[in-house]
């Protein structure tokens, strides 16, 4: 299993990420000009070789209109225009040049900001404007940070606990303590911790990544390490302020998952079909219906729920709210999984995503389907004929 390790002792922020993920690529530079092509209106991205406490890595510049954009600038609001939500989707929907995935994970994190940001001003997530985080900078990062991992593909993301630092903050509203309340707000649900350190080390930014991409959180797994990233800040202090990402092999092919069931007699097939959309949103890995013969000859329905361990209690509570159920089992059960990775193929129409999956001696492939509908519905063709002309461009 391809594992990603991000070692947050210095905390997070988009520009850190950005590096760190940049040198696990065998040609960093190639992937920086592919950044720059994305089309983020104004925006140039610099990657280049730097040093703290004696450690190598690289430090990102973003360059908006020609000028860097400084930590602190956020302190002066009229150094940026300030954006909507509304305004980054469309700039993010209609004037970038990256899959359609890419797009959806750069507006999930901004949602996690928004909603922030939102929750700690007491106004409308239509209402916050992005002052605290000079938009087109935090566009960059984000969309940066976005395209690497669709890059690289992990199959899971692992983060040791953050730290956030300690301290004050200055920003647009005045002097904040550290984390900043956005910051805290995004990282509930997250391990985290202070430190000597004063200063912030944990960006909105950054948590809102962590918090959309990472599996799970805490020590860094077995696994064999085949590439080392160092993505540098902007700031010195007495430790080395870096982020590390970790790329290897988790060589455990066989994992736990927990199946939850409930028997149901009393609801209609459009309920539970809501329940499912609800089910699979919350982080289920697979949920299935079975017709089972119930009490006093009652047809009913068995409903069966595949999960990680870890979001067991979250599924738990889905399953209560949305189906009638009074009572769930649970099974703990190992399972064998292939190791699993996502290639792009390039065709005429758009990018299409390709599951490869290999292990015990097989490899199996399979076309996103929702791309591959894309160019069917676009071009009035058969699923069958886009898919021959996936086929085609990939063979090529």
């Amino acid at each position: 299993m391809k594992t990603l390790y991000i070692d947050c002792g210095m905390g997070a922020a988009g520009d850190m990420l950005t590096a760190a993920l940049l040198e696990l690529l065998p040609d960093p530079q190639g992937f920086v000009k592919k950044l720059n092509e994305a089309g983020i209106p104004g925006v140039e991205i610099k990657c280049e070789k730097t040093q703290k406490c004696g450690i190598t890595g690289s430090g990102v510049t973003v360059l908006i209109e020609g000028v860097e954009e400084h930590e602190g600038m956020h302190e002066h609001g009229h150094h940026h225009s300030h954006s909507g939500i509304k305004d980054i989707e469309h700039v993010v929907r209609d004037h970038m040049n990256i899959p359609d995935a890419v797009k959806d994970d750069i507006l999930k994190v901004f949602g996690l900001i928004a909603e922030a940001e939102s929750h700690v001003h007491n106004v409308p997530m239509t209402d916050i404007h992005f002052h605290e985080v000079g938009t087109m900078d935090a566009v960059a990062d984000i969309t940066a940070v976005c395209m690497l991992i669709n890059e690289i593909a992990p199959d899971e993301i692992i983060a040791s606990p953050v730290h956030v630092g300690s301290g004050h903050v200055k920003c647009a509203h005045g002097i904040l303590p550290v984390p900043a309340p956005a910051t805290a707000y995004i990282l509930q649900g997250i391990p985290s911790y202070g430190g000597k350190i004063d200063g912030e080390l944990c960006t909105p930014t950054g948590a809102a990544l962590l918090k959309h991409f990472v599996t799970k959180f805490g020590d860094m797994p077995v696994m064999t390490t085949n590439a080392i990233g160092y993505g540098m800040g902007k700031k010195d202090f007495p430790v080395a302020n870096c982020v590390r990402v970790m790329l290897g092999e988790n060589n455990n092919k066989n994992d736990s998952v927990i199946e939850l069931s409930c028997n149901v007699d009393d609801m209609n097939a459009e309920e539970i079909s809501y329940a499912m959309t609800k089910l699979f949103e919350g982080g289920a890995l697979d949920v299935y219906t079975v017709p089972i013969g119930m009490k006093k000859g009652r047809p009913g329905t068995l409903i069966k729920v595949l999960c990680k361990p870890e979001d067991k209690d979250d599924i738990v509570k889905l399953i209560f709210k949305h189906t009638s159920t009074i009572g769930i089992r649970q099974v703990i059960m190992d399972r064998y999984v292939l190791d699993r990775k996502t290639e792009n193929v390039e065709t005429s129409y758009s990018i299409v995503r390709k599951k490869v999956s290999t292990g015990y001696g097989v490899t199996k492939t399979k076309y996103e389907y929702d791309d591959v509908a894309k160019i069917a519905s676009e071009k009035n063709l058969s699923i069958r004929e886009a898919t021959a002309i996936v086929k085609e461009c990939d063979h090529h």
